[in-house]
């Protein structure tokens, strides 16, 4: 069961990627663009979660790269949200 929710929570967050950056490209709305980015991100990190806890032995721990990817893809987000309220 917890295989499917580490499924469902990267697509979710290819989802809504996809309609963030759609967004960004229709309105050309700043914002749109950071969002989309950091949602990209959440991808890796989902993707490398469902990889180190399901695909890989227990031996193999990703959780620095799972930590950096998430660490990454919220400080892409903060940057612009400080960028664009300047």
């Amino acid at each position: 069961m917890a295989e499917a929710v580490y499924i469902l929570c990267a697509l979710t967050s290819v989802a809504c990627a996809v309609l963030l950056l759609r967004a960004y490209k229709r309105t050309g709305m700043r914002l749109l663009l950071w969002s989309g980015l950091c949602f990209v991100g959440l991808v890796v990190s989902n993707v490398l979660l469902f990889v180190d806890l399901v695909l890989l032995p227990a031996t193999i721990d990703l959780y620095m790269p799972r930590a950096i990817a998430t660490l990454s893809s919220a400080s892409v987000l903060l940057y612009g949200l400080i960028w664009d309220a300047s």
